[in-house]
């Protein structure tokens, strides 16, 4: 399964939101519907609280504050729990530290591949047991590729934790992988790719962008693979990464809910620490090298509107306490697109009319670097010109005359409060502990980021605003739309859902 196509993350929302949104809207699905490749990042805006709350939008009281446990097996695999008894459910999920940022040229795709094999049965169980078991259970489950890791879970009764353990840990080392299973299922990421990039136009803007943006990162690789690599891949090209990453030193393991830490470890203990350690190979520094000019390129494909989209190359938060330019780029990113009182929707959408839709977005936090997004799509009379010169200048405002205090106080308020709405979620506990730890940082620096925002300055923002938003590290992709033909695919391809 995939998130909603948007080019870029919302804000800390970057972080968090974004993964919330790629999970949280398939909490429901059935557990025989496993898998989705982060391709695309989803809506830049994160949640809102509701005004008046309806009993099913919140059907629990506010998540109580507990201390979070947190040991780590002799293995290397770090055990994180957040109890959260007002349910008598669980979220049991595995994250790994590994995504298409690890992969090397030739290889584009296996970390996804590889996601989808991860059902296909173990030592112990056969093809499409472990999601028969779950399903029976009345649990759900999902899996998911990034960037920057690679993630499992599933969402069921508390009584079924250590069930779901060792079909988890089981996989974790007895992963069966053969290549009449393999065959089958590379068509089936193959056609994935080219349900949600070749024929979506926006996708393919997107996966340019990057391509354009990024000399030497991984990051230039979309996580779906480039098709010429899908087409020439071998099992033993997912057995590699298997064997290489998939290790207990390479995972973390987040238990929330009705569970207690101290629970929770013995089974660990039973589980996943009976799993031995091997050494992780060695990930050498691809540094990305300086951009010393705008950056242009055009894609040609069946779409009905125009788009551009712009990403700016600015720093990325690696010191929470230490760093000041991100939380202001994050802060700047949400008074451009934070809501529909956004400047961007407020200034072009339903001031001045020049574009039908307009938005902005910054990945605070991930392994690899980071770029600031602006995009938008032309309203009728006007072209992408007029739309990339707009967006531009709503920034070039900021640069200029600030923002007013008024205004940043009610963006950080709204900020604040979608992030501690966030929290009401059992699932989104779960990722906003998993994603901090997998991509370096400690799930307890999640208040202190809170707070770093609430510190930031109108001055902060009009000098980032000042500082990052020249040509010299612009790329700009737009987006020339082609006539579309009747035969363009409306509906997921068959087996995408596996």
């Amino acid at each position: 399964m995939s998130p909603p196509l948007r080019p870029f993350r919302p804000p800390f929302a970057s972080l968090l939101f974004a993964i919330l949104a790629l999970v949280l809207p398939f909490a429901g699905a059935p557990a025989q519907a496993q898998g989705q490749a982060v391709t695309q990042a989803p809506q830049p805006r994160p949640p809102q609280p509701p005004s008046q709350p309806s009993a099913a939008a919140a059907p629990l009281a506010p998540a109580p504050v507990t201390p979070v446990f947190e040991r780590t097996l002799p293995n290397g695999m770090k055990v994180i729990v957040k109890e959260d008894h007002r349910a008598p459910t669980v979220v049991h999920l595995v994250l790994y530290r590994v995504g298409s940022i690890d992969e090397v040229n030739g290889r584009t795709g296996v970390a996804h591949a590889l996601e989808h094999m991860m059902f296909k049965g173990t030592k112990k169980i056969g093809p499409g047991e472990f999601s028969r078991r779950v399903a029976e259970r009345g649990g759900r489950e999902n899996a998911f590729t990034s960037r920057d890791y690679t993630g499992y879970y599933q969402q069921i009764g508390a009584r079924h934790l250590s069930e779901m353990m060792q079909l988890e840990a089981d996989r974790m080392v007895n992963l069966r992988l053969t290549a009449e299973e393999f065959d089958k299922e590379i068509r089936v990421v193959m056609e994935e790719r080219r349900w949600r990039i070749e024929d979506r136009a926006q996708s393919q803007v997107y996966e340019q962008l990057m391509a354009s943006a990024f000399v030497t990162s991984p990051y230039r690789t979309p996580t779906a693979g480039w098709m010429s690599d899908l087409e020439s891949m071998k099992v033993d090209d997912l057995k590699d990464w298997y064997r290489d990453w998939y290790t207990p030193s390479n995972a973390v393991l987040v238990v929330a809910g009705d569970v207690s830490g101290e629970a929770v470890w013995r089974l660990a203990e039973r589980t996943y620490g009976r799993i031995p350690a091997r050494a992780l190979p060695v990930r050498k520094p691809q540094r990305e090298p300086e951009q010393r000019g705008v950056r242009r390129s055009w894609v040609k494909a069946q779409a009905e509107n125009p788009y551009v989209i712009m990403g700016f190359k600015v720093p990325k938060l690696e010191d929470v306490e230490r760093d000041v330019e991100p939380y202001a780029l994050e802060v700047l990113s949400a008074v451009l697109d934070a809501d529909e009182n956004g400047r961007l929707t407020r200034d072009l959408v339903r001031g001045t009319r020049v574009a039908n839709r307009a938005g902005a977005g910054y990945d605070m936090s991930g392994r690899g670097p980071t770029l600031f997004m602006l995009d938008g799509t032309p309203a009728a009379g006007r072209n992408t010109e007029e739309v990339e010169r707009a967006l531009r200048d709503e920034v070039a405002r900021i640069a200029r005359d600030g923002v007013r205090p008024e205004e940043l106080e009610r963006i950080k308020t709204q900020y604040v409060a979608s992030r501690i709405y966030q929290r009401d979620s059992v699932m989104s506990q779960a990722m906003e502990i998993g994603v901090l730890e997998v991509i370096g940082m400690s799930h307890r620096d999640a208040d202190r980021i809170l707070e770093r925002i609430r510190a930031v300055t109108a001055e902060q923002v009009q000098a980032v605003a000042q500082k990052y938003f020249g040509d010299d590290a612009l790329t700009v992709v737009t987006l020339l739309p082609q006539p579309i033909s009747n035969d363009a695919p409306k509906r997921p391809p068959a087996g995408v859902r596996h």
